[in-house]
């Protein structure tokens, strides 16, 4: 199993950190979003990054296993909001962007709803314990918010900010 005190690595960096327009494209990206260091953008890239490359690897196969094997990425993506539509096809998957997870990502949820004026405020919120989904506080801002999940983002029923908005 392993020990928990050494998670596994979520991310992989680039592959040459040291070019110009990358670092300046991952630096506009991580003021846009709101994110504490560039693994947290890393992360996001390796998450897309394993999600294409099975929409690839689906993409060798034959046309009749493809479209068994297809459907559960497609319905996983289309429930987490990355898509569409649940009838997407694969070359759907290949356009998506680093931009499309990070907007899926907690913290852009709850700025994108009004919760927080700021997206930094967004992410002091989160890990202050002020936003829940549903009764259930989260405190992670990279959390990938579902379809689903998106309408019961709020504040937690026992903050002060939940008070504030009732009575105001």
């Amino acid at each position: 199993m392993g020990d928990p005190k050494k998670p596994r690595k979520k991310w992989e960096g680039p592959a040459h950190p040291w070019r110009r327009e990358v670092l300046r494209q991952e630096l506009e990206l991580v003021g846009k979003y709101g994110l504490r260091n560039k693994r947290e953008l890393w992360v996001a890239k390796t998450i897309l990054r394993r999600w294409r490359a099975k929409a690839r690897a689906l993409l060798a196969l034959p046309p009749e296993e493809r479209e068994v094997r297809a459907k559960p990425l497609i319905q996983k993506l289309y429930r987490l909001g990355l898509l569409p539509s649940p009838d997407a096809a694969l070359s759907d998957v290949l356009r998506l962007t680093v931009e499309d997870v990070l907007e899926r990502r907690l913290q852009t949820v709850v700025f994108r709803k009004g919760l927080a004026s700021t997206i930094y405020a967004a992410r002091q919120l989160i890990v202050h314990g002020h936003i829940a989904i549903g009764k259930r506080r989260v405190r992670s801002p990279g959390h990938l918010v579902s379809r689903e999940e998106e309408p019961l983002v709020g504040y937690h029923p026992l903050s002060p900010y939940a008070k504030q908005a009732q009575a105001g």
